[in-house]
């Protein structure tokens, strides 16, 4: 058997960007070919992908692109990883703006469609170099006059549809969104039947109180009211400015919020917690 240096372990590293004990492990099988191993590691590369594929990816990125601001076409992607070091390496950004690219020059927002159109092997090669599981979890396409807002940390993403107005309130409305997480534009767009539920929900917590019907029943409207403005973009206190509602800053710009999207990566994602000394066990079990 041939003796593995650092020099070879290192010189394999640059040459495949893996981790240095998947590189030693691929050198020693290979007996100190290094182009073998690199043949190996390629073929082995699925089923590295598929090992990786149970694991939780609720972390991650959002991607953006626009082009013809008026007029024009907007996407939005949020792409997964398993942890937020992942989620900053450069081959990981690099591969959210392929799939961001992909999906503007497409207009596909099926993530089976998406993934078929060649994303697939560079998903799998990804997930061998970083060792984590990787996701495209969804994607948007909207037509029109759109403005789009990513947070600096670039896990909140907003596009927004607007007639009338211009780029810097489409802008300002974005980052209000990203903040609030408004669910609906107006109040007359929240389903009768979430009202409904809200309701019960207030008159169950009313009905012990001993006051007199008519008194629960203005109660119960009232908290509905508050509700609603809660949750709809047009009913909420502008961030920028306390005076004013989102609703009277887009009227005194002659302008309406026809759609918007946001999203947050991660949300709606159950991740299952795992003590950090588990954890490594697992991983080291996992290399094995």
């Amino acid at each position: 058997m041939a003796d593995v240096t650092v020099a070879m372990v290192k010189d394999l590293r640059e040459r495949t960007g893996l981790g240095i004990m998947d590189c030693k492990r691929a050198l020693v099988d290979a007996e100190g070919d290094s182009e073998l191993a690199i043949e190996n590691l390629r073929k082995s590369s699925g089923m590295k992908a598929a090992k990786k594929a149970g694991r939780t990816a609720a972390e991650g990125k959002i991607g953006t692109r626009i082009e013809n601001i008026e007029n024009g076409v907007a996407v939005m992607v949020e792409v997964n990883c398993e942890t937020d070091f992942a989620a900053r390496d450069e081959n990981f950004v690099k591969f959210v703006e392929t799939v961001t690219n992909k999906v503007f020059d497409s207009r596909e927002t099926d993530i089976d469609k998406i993934m078929a159109s060649g994303l697939e092997k560079p998903r799998e090669e990804l997930v061998q170099k970083i060792g984590e599981n990787i996701s495209i979890r969804r994607a948007e396409v909207i037509e029109g006059s759109v403005t789009s807002y990513v947070h600096t940390n670039g896990k909140i993403g907003v596009l927004v549809a607007l007639e009338g107005g211009d780029d810097e309130l489409g802008k300002d409305i974005a980052m209000h969104i990203a903040a609030t997480n408004p669910q609906y534009v107006n109040t007359s767009d929240v389903p009768e039947d979430t009202v409904l539920k809200e309701k019960e929900i207030y008159v169950a917590q009313a009905a012990g109180s001993g006051k007199p019907t008519e008194i629960i029943e203005k109660m119960v409207q009232g908290r509905v009211r508050k509700y609603l403005a809660e949750i709809s973009l047009v009913e909420q206190v502008f961030v920028k400015d306390s005076d004013v509602k989102v609703g009277k800053l887009l009227k005194n710009a002659s302008a309406e919020v026809t759609r918007f999207v946001r999203y947050e990566v991660g949300e709606g994602i159950e991740v299952e917690e795992v003590d950090f000394a588990t954890e490594v066990a697992s991983q080291l079990n996992e290399d094995k």
